[in-house]
């Protein structure tokens, strides 16, 4: 499966809303798909979920009718293609923070001339049957979200945003404020400020604005925000977060009142 839907949405204008998991287990990748999501992240970075894992709930995001996406572990050629030829639709790349990162990123997840992707007969392909279809759309279809997500990319955005085969930014907002030195304060003024530089350049470029709208509890008013100021492309929550903040809220409520 390609990305051409959530593609075709954005270049309507119009708002992509997905969510995040990081758990490896099928069932949680259909729930999330059958909830209504465009797409379903894979988390890959900061989770201990393999290759083989990937393509599982690949399979299940994809019968439950969403679109799998993966987050990488890193700007990793050998990753990016195992996923893309597991059937990701689109890889969100972290911590782009340089033209020559940006590079990387376009030459291993996109087929020549435009990039360096090298071809197979796996499952993207039906395991060779789709092979012609797949290559001849691949390209245009394969969702390459950069991830924004460091005080350096902030400050080479103009050069990152002028690599072709890019489709977008993803701001990730708490590495972000790690790295300018205010961990978790992702309100803090001078976080903000980066935001709205690495947003009014990717408008400036004619490209996708997305970040990430994790906490389940003000995800919703901060969606509506994010909206007006420009974002569409839009994760949110993650699965840890929506098992533990529902366990939480739920077993406090029910406490016997002392």
């Amino acid at each position: 499966m390609l990305a051409r839907a959530i593609k075709e949405k954005l270049r309507r204008g119009e708002p992509s809303i997905g969510t995040w998991m990081s758990m490896a287990h099928p069932s949680i990748a259909e729930i999330l798909a059958m909830a209504g999501y465009d797409w379903v992240v894979v988390e890959t970075e900061h989770t201990a979920i393999d290759v083989s894992e990937v393509l599982r709930l690949i399979i299940a995001i994809e019968q439950r009718g969403s679109i799998p996406l993966v987050r990488l572990a890193w700007n990793d050629p050998i990753q990016a293609k195992a996923v893309l030829d597991s059937g990701a639709a689109g890889v969100l790349v972290p911590m782009i923070n340089s033209k020559a990162d940006a590079q990387l990123a376009v030459q291993m997840t996109k087929y020549p001339p435009l990039g360096g992707r090298g071809v197979g007969l796996a499952r993207a392909q039906g395991y060779g049957a789709n092979f012609d279809d797949y290559v001849k759309n691949a390209n245009a279809d394969t969702l390459l979200m950069v991830q924004i997500e460091h005080k350096d990319a902030v400050a080479n955005i103009e050069e990152i945003l002028s690599v072709p085969g890019i489709d977008g930014t993803f701001i990730g907002p708490y590495d972000l404020s790690l790295s300018l030195g205010l961990p978790g304060q992702v309100n803090h003024p001078d976080v903000v400020a980066a935001k709205r530089k690495v947003l009014d350049a990717t408008l400036r470029h004619k490209l996708v604005a997305g970040i990430h709208l994790v906490q389940p509890g003000t995800a919703a008013a901060d969606c509506a925000k994010a909206l007006q100021e420009g974002y569409r492309f839009i994760a949110l929550g993650t699965d840890i977060l929506f098992l533990g903040d529902s366990a939480r809220t739920l077993r406090s409520a029910a406490a016997p009142k002392k």
